[in-house]
């Protein structure tokens, strides 16, 4: 009874969330147009990371499930944190910390983001190649990094590649290469520690 209760609530405030950033979405959709979609996103995602608490949450949460690609009920995406692109997807029961920031990203489901922790779209979203060129004028090579499934990442960290489902990313570690399932990795740049699985022991 109590847990059909909670779930009952939750589902309400779900609701009530929604038709309150009704107006954020208008908006958002007009300046898609005018802007595009990626700095509108991020224009309105700068200005809901300013809502404390839970009903910040709700209203984080709800927006999210109308601008980006995907975002499931169950993510909670706390104070402080943007997310800059559309083609982001965040799984179920994913957890973004305080002030984060998301590039183009795939968190799936129960992976863990502390507080921080900035995850921009690949590990060379602009080019310099053309020194006659300044760096903002030269083509973008942005690209989705994933997060895997049960991974964790620590505070302060910069994700660039892929992290393997299950893995632990240390406090302020730089990942710039891909890092396998079911790890321990930490360091500038990270790298692997130890796996999480013990090693059989002998007889």
């Amino acid at each position: 009874m109590r847990l059909n209760l909670r779930e009952g609530t939750k589902s309400l405030a779900r609701g009530v969330a929604h038709v309150l950033i009704a107006p954020c979405v208008g908006s958002f959709a007009v300046r898609s147009r005018l802007v595009g979609r990626d700095r509108a996103l991020l224009a309105t995602s700068q200005w809901l990371a300013l809502v404390p608490g839970l009903p910040g949450q709700y209203l984080r949460r709800a927006f999210l499930q109308r601008a980006i690609a995907h975002c499931h009920h169950t993510v909670v995406v706390e104070w402080g944190t943007t997310v800059s692109r559309v083609g982001t997807r965040l799984d179920e029961n994913a957890y973004i910390g305080p002030s984060c920031h998301l590039g183009l990203v795939h968190v799936e489901r129960d992976a863990l983001i502390a507080a921080g922790v900035h995850i921009p779209s690949g590990g060379v979203t602009h080019n310099f190649d053309d020194p006659s060129v300044p760096i903002r004028d030269q083509e973008r090579s942005e690209r989705l990094v994933r997060v895997g499934a049960g991974a964790w990442i620590g505070s302060a960290a910069k994700v660039m590649a892929d992290v393997g489902a299950g893995t632990v990313v240390g406090a302020g570690s730089v990942v710039t290469r891909p890092l396998p399932p079911g790890m321990v990795a930490a360091g500038v740049p990270a790298r692997v520690l130890r796996s999480r699985v013990a090693a059989p022991r002998a007889v």
